[in-house]
């Protein structure tokens, strides 16, 4: 029998019977298409690049410029010529002595005053200082070391070329080169020599020579500053010149906290910046911050940082700072004057403090300077200064500003408190550096193992024993109790209460031993103000601080 059309197996049928035949077929069939298309896609290109016609095409035009309605562009033509570029080159030295190694105190305890400054001259190094060359860490001083170069900025405020730039930026230079804007890239640029500096506030002042008229910048009043205002920071970050970034004040009267030395004095207490979040970098450091009119308000000088870049968290010092400070430098003698009354006081005290002791607004003096004015007067630590010439004193910051602007040799009528009762002297005022200087650092390690006592556990968290004679003499006190240890999260603890730290006074009330100590303890209710006054062995001229809060 014939099959039928009907039977003839389809085209699905024959590819199951058959898939390498099929398989191969569309793949032929695929390549052929292929390079057909690729012929065909040729040819058609290479027709249309032969009969291209482009003459009716109209050439570009660069337009004249537009002067755009921002101010900034105007202020950086006024202002830049006058910034500068400040490279420096320190030379390898031998060192006189072995280098130490650096250990930081108890909280509370202090410092060395050396360690301090070290600490606070390598922050400024590491983010300000020479790029790629260690940036001025004195710890590659010595035989060993090369060569060091470090980048700055600075300004021109006499066009006689006096400039100024931070202390930080040509500390310990042996070589000062200054670039204008207009010098050759490839050239150091021009020697200049330091006529003073001022570490305190850290303002340098250095000359170049110059047989032209130097271009200069605007001193503007930072007190006119507020926050929120549009500034500009102009510099030489990376050692890129004449570099500018915007932002706005995000701040003013910030302090860096760098901690007291071992003589209790704040080792950046005449700092007191503006904040900005102009992006500031290495190499910034010195260069001016400008306002809207051209003016320079602050001296960009230091940053938060954690990528040893911008964060948008940047310091300036304040002009007004600044010229005070650059009017002395320029003087006969070269150097800053500042006043002083023999003090030494506690910065930022709990509230509880005045509380206890009876006064709001005030300084507690901690320690009085033999020799100085406060000495000759009659004060005493623990006297409360509230008042200078019949004006009130909020804090220790108010007071410092007064005092260390008055005229050494003259006299100062303070108004404070002893005891609760009003009093007033006259005191004079004297040279701060040379007050200072007088300060004897006495650093040496804690010794013995005293017995401990459990007293004070539950309510403030710390274990304390009986003071070491030895100690006790070094203190120049008569007993007290020594904390030998302290719980972690405990009321001691969050307020500041350290290790090693002697309490001689609770409330005012003197602790001479541990059963004076666990008398006045047992006595404090949940929700009372506690103040503590503490020594410390390691620091013994500092004097007493206090440490307070409210009991929970």
């Amino acid at each position: 029998m014939e099959r039928s059309n009907s039977d003839k197996p389809g085209f699905l049928e024959r590819t199951r019977n058959h898939p390498l035949t099929t398989s191969f077929t569309l793949l032929v069939t695929l390549s052929v298409g292929i390079l057909a298309g690729s012929v065909l896609t040729r040819n058609v290109s290479g027709k249309e690049q032969q009969n291209v016609d482009s003459s009716d095409a109209r050439a570009l035009v660069i337009p004249s410029p537009v002067t755009l309605s921002n101010g900034f562009s105007q202020i950086v033509k006024q202002v830049g010529p006058a910034v500068v570029n400040i490279n420096t080159e320190s030379l390898p030295k031998q060192s006189a002595t072995p280098k130490k190694g650096r250990r930081r105190g108890q909280p509370g305890g202090g410092d060395d005053d050396s360690q301090q400054q070290g600490d606070m001259q390598d922050f400024f190094n590491r983010f300000f200082g020479g790029q790629g060359g260690g940036g001025g860490d004195d710890d590659s001083d010595g035989p060993g070391g090369g060569e060091r170069r470090a980048l700055g900025s600075g300004y021109i405020v006499d066009s006689r070329g006096y400039i100024i730039t931070n202390n930080h930026v040509v500390d310990k230079a042996d070589k000062i080169f200054v670039k204008l804007a207009g010098d050759p890239e490839n050239e150091p640029g021009r020697p200049a020599k330091v006529i003073g500096t001022d570490k305190e506030t850290d303002i340098a002042v250095i000359k170049i020579e110059s047989k032209e008229s130097l271009p200069t910048v605007k001193l503007g009043n930072s007190d006119g500053a507020q926050v929120g205002d549009w500034v500009l920071a102009i510099g030489s970050p990376f050692g890129l010149s004449q570099t500018v970034s915007a932002g706005i004040v995000s701040a003013k009267n910030r302090s860096i906290d760098e901690g007291p030395s071992a003589s209790g004095v704040a080792t950046n207490q005449f700092q007191r910046f503006i904040q900005t979040d102009a992006a500031i970098n290495p190499g910034n450091s010195g260069g001016p911050l400008v306002d809207m009119t051209g003016n320079v308000v602050g001296m960009n000088t230091a940053i938060y940082t954690q990528s040893m870049g911008s964060q948008g968290v940047g310091f300036a010092m304040p002009s007004n700072t600044v010229a005070s400070v650059y009017n002395m430098l320029i003087g006969p003698e070269h150097k800053v004057i500042r006043g002083s009354i023999g003090i030494q006081f506690q910065a930022g005290q709990s509230s509880a403090v005045g509380r206890v002791y009876g006064f709001k607004n005030g300084v507690m003096v901690s320690v009085i300077t033999p020799g100085g004015g406060a000495a000759k007067a009659g004060l005493q630590p623990q006297d409360v200064i509230v008042s200078v010439d019949g004006r009130s004193i909020k804090d220790g910051d108010d007071l410092v500003a007064d005092i260390s602007s008055r005229r050494v040799g003259s006299t100062v009528q303070l108004g404070y408190l002893r005891d609760g009762k009003e009093r007033t002297a006259g005191v004079q005022i004297g040279d701060r550096a040379k007050l200072t200087s007088d300060v004897a650092s006495a650093d040496d390690d804690n010794g013995g193992s005293p017995q401990e006592s459990d007293a004070g556990q539950n309510k403030l968290g710390i274990k304390v024993a009986a003071v070491p004679a030895p100690m006790a003499k070094k203190l120049g006190i008569s007993g007290g109790v020594i904390v030998t240890d302290v719980r972690p999260g405990s009321f001691a603890d969050e307020n500041g209460l350290g290790k090693g730290a002697v309490i001689t006074e609770i409330n005012r009330k003197p602790i001479t031993d541990e059963t004076s100590y666990r008398n006045v303890v047992n006595g404090l209710q949940s929700g009372a103000d506690v103040v503590f006054v503490v020594r410390y062995a390691n620091s013994p001229s500092r004097g007493s601080s206090f440490v307070g809060g409210t009991l929970p």
